[in-house]
């Protein structure tokens, strides 16, 4: 009998616990690879898994073998689409089932946010290979969790892998060998940018509540072009951990990133690219920062978003240079959304920084991109391959095959960090109460960068009409952190901690993993 077969068996039968929600434990599959392929399953592809869809199929030797989806309109077409090119798929609504499948070897998954950690533990615990979307996690718990049963996975030969495609791209690895060659000097400061204009998500007169099969009725719930859906979204599995709570918001896809339960906010949807990046150019701390504060608002309308549309983040680690984010969700002036959408950070005042992206500052020069400049601006080096990572879900089907993760930088604890550090920035916002400007600026006096971004953070919202004087910033508290325990401490530490994890329903609580 196959060695690895074995210790995998071993494994499923200690972790009866760990597949939520199943009464037995499922059979093991073949072993990995059996007749040359690598069977897989995309569980959630109404948007980001419809990609690794179209990138699995370009990938010799892997077989789509299933798909997962909680709303079934959305599995059958899909289905059907498959079937017309001759790919034969199994269809699953309900994750748990997927994840025991014997004939799947590899999960991948692009679902909401608040079940990410969830489903990638489950599909642990019946022993599959796992790629999960950033964020990672919802909270700072769930990461941790997950990196832990990470840990104990890679010894029954199991993968883990995150989403963050930058990891896997050349031009992005061969900026950070010149930052790490200290040719332009230290760093001083790594910042993340994101500026994506994101409009109003409406607001609707009451919460709408599902029937007693966790369905809506048809055309109450809208899609992204405000098309009625078909009623046939299975709630309960939709919500999972959450639980049945009444929908606050028109359109059920995708404006639940705005929505605290589900999603992250924009530092937690498009933010872990940049934040991942920033880290790696600090060297990849091996622990979450020691200090934070974020301060931020939802401005220019009123709507079910709970979110913040802008917002700042400000990190300080146990060693080395400080990180600071920057979220813009407002357009450029005038709250006009079809002319100039998003405003530009300038770098000492003259060069253009990416609208979302990473600058590295050194000591002498920076690095915003693909190029590195001088201090003046003047581009002295140049890196080609910046393609986004193309080959990210090649090198997990690589390391599906070997039993191992090929390469260090597709270790999921680098999704945990840069998720982790979303999830930091949004406890310190929460805890936020609405000071002036100067009050804000003088926290952020022991950092000339940071004080210089605050300035044109509030110049965005002056040209777009709003007055900060009137409807002031929220600024939390400069949380302290311990990264050894990942729990905040000292002032704070009480109403910080409670918001650093979620409550879960009995049928959707994280599987033991030992």
């Amino acid at each position: 009998m196959n060695t690895n077969q074995t210790n995998r068996r071993t494994f499923l039968r200690g972790t009866v616990a760990g597949a939520a929600g199943l009464a037995t434990l499922p059979t093991w599959a073949a072993p990995l690879g059996a007749n040359g392929d690598v069977r897989v399953a995309v569980i959630g592809f109404k948007s980001r898994g419809n990609g690794h869809i179209g990138s699995l199929l370009k990938i010799k030797g892997v077989r789509l073998v299933a798909l997962c989806d909680v709303d079934s309109d959305v599995l059958d077409k899909k289905v059907a689409e498959l079937a017309k090119k001759n790919i034969k798929v199994k269809a699953y609504k309900d994750f748990r089932e997927c994840c025991a499948d014997p004939e799947i070897d590899a999960i991948t998954i692009a679902t909401p946010n608040h079940t990410h950690t969830l489903i990638a533990l489950t599909g642990i615990a019946n022993g599959k290979h796992v790629y999960v979307e950033k964020p990672v996690s919802h909270n700072i718990w769930e990461g941790r969790k997950l990196v832990e049963a990470s840990i104990v996975a890679a010894k029954k030969d199991l993968v883990v892998q995150h989403g963050m495609q930058r990891r896997s791209d050349l031009g992005w690895a061969a900026a950070m060998e010149y930052v790490k060659s200290g040719k332009i000097g230290k760093v001083t400061l790594s910042r993340g940018i994101n500026y994506k204009a994101r409009k109003s998500i409406g607001k609707i007169a009451a919460p709408l509540s599902p029937d007693a099969n966790g369905q809506f009725k048809p055309g109450i719930l809208t899609d992204a072009n405000g098309k009625g859906l078909a009623g046939t979204v299975d709630y309960k599995l939709w919500s999972g951990p959450r639980g049945i709570i009444p929908v606050q918001r028109t359109q059920f896809h995708y404006d639940w990133h705005w929505q605290w339960a589900y999603g992250n906010g924009d530092i937690g949807n498009q933010g872990p690219h940049q934040l991942d990046v920033a880290r790696w150019a600090l060297g990849n701390p091996d622990q979450l920062p020691k200090r934070v504060m974020s301060l931020g608002g939802r401005w220019g309308y009123q709507d079910d978003g709970e979110t913040a549309n802008n917002q700042m983040a400000f990190y300080e680690f146990n060693e080395g240079a400080p990180l600071l984010f920057d979220n813009r969700g407002l357009p450029m002036k005038d709250m006009n959304w079809t002319k100039g959408y998003e405003p530009v950070y300038r770098i000492n005042g003259k060069t253009s920084a990416p609208r979302i992206g990473n600058v590295i500052h050194c000591e002498g020069g920076f690095i915003a991109e693909s190029k590195a400049y001088d201090n003046e601006g003047n581009t002295i080096e140049k890196f080609d391959n910046f393609q986004d990572g193309p080959d990210h879900m090649l090198n997990f089907i690589e390391s599906c095959r070997a039993g191992k993760i090929t390469k260090d930088v597709l270790n999921v604890a680098h999704g945990h960090h840069a998720a982790g550090l979303a999830h930091m920035s949004n406890v310190s916002y929460r805890l936020g109460k609405k000071i002036s400007n100067d009050e804000i600026k003088e926290r952020l006096s022991g950092n000339k960068a940071a004080q210089e971004t605050f300035d044109h953070f509030v110049q965005n919202l002056v040209d777009n009409k709003i007055d900060p004087k009137a409807d002031q910033v929220s600024c939390g508290p400069m949380l302290e952190f311990d990264p050894v325990s990942e729990k905040f401490i000292g002032e704070f530490a009480e109403e910080a901690n409670k918001i650093a994890t979620d409550t879960y329903v009995s049928e959707f609580e994280l599987p033991k993993i030992s």
